[in-house]
């Protein structure tokens, strides 16, 4: 599978993202989160994953990277890596996600840059006014909701101000933070163009079964006033 052309992102971005995180301790690991979502790509339209990996070695982040993008690329899903240029690129990934920690998106180096795809975590609307200046391709705003799968500084932002979000940014926006099947139709009333689940997934008694309850519940009204 070809990495997907930054016009055609907004297209493969809809829906969900899903997250899969190598955090010690979830209910489902990574492994088993990729492959239940490359299993059932094709039946719920899902078309992008994010691989997070924070507890790993090098080498061991690389094999890992490198198994995840041979399989989703093989069930058409495009792979975004957390944090990492460098890992994005050794392991074909098709982009990067950085968070305000992370080397800055202007540090890329120029042919990188060509070919990741860029996302960036925001938290604030004068962030996300400030993205629109630094050539990302697209962001995530949250968190939406309060979670426990990812410490923040940050307090929960809610339905209200991720609309606000979304009319500012001049991107596709990924809402993120504490949202299930019983909270994504909010977000998607707030046009954000995906929504990014973890625990929803990961910590989920069967991991298929809540994929197809997230992507039922989001295929339900259609984008709206919050």
């Amino acid at each position: 599978m070809k990495s997907p052309r930054r016009g055609d992102l907004a297209q493969r971005l809809a829906g969900l993202y899903v997250i899969a995180d190598d955090l010690p301790g979830h209910r489902h690991d990574v492994r088993r989160v990729v492959e239940t979502v490359c299993k059932l790509a094709a039946e719920i339209d899902l078309h992008v994953l994010q691989l997070r990996i924070k507890h790993l070695r090098d080498g061991d982040a690389l094999a890992l990277a490198d198994w995840v993008v041979a399989r989703a690329h093989a069930a058409d899903v495009s792979v975004i890596v957390n944090d990492r240029f460098d890992l994005a690129c050794a392991s074909g990934a098709d982009g990067v996600h950085l968070g305000a920690d992370d080397l800055p998106v202007e540090r890329i180096p120029s042919d990188l840059r060509e070919r990741l795809i860029v996302g960036l975590s925001t938290h604030t609307l004068d962030q996300v006014r400030a993205s629109s200046q630094r050539g990302v391709d697209y962001i995530g705003f949250g968190p939406i909701f309060a979670t426990g799968s990812k410490e923040s500084e940050y307090s929960p932002r809610g339905p209200e101000m991720l609309e606000r979000a979304v009319a500012l940014a001049q991107v596709p926006v990924v809402a993120i933070g504490g949202i299930d099947a019983s909270r994504i139709r909010d977000v998607k009333r707030c046009g954000a163009t995906a929504a990014a689940v973890i625990s929803a997934v990961s910590e989920a008694g069967d991991p298929a079964m809540a994929l197809v309850e997230l992507a039922r519940a989001q295929a339900g009204p259609r984008p709206g006033t919050c």
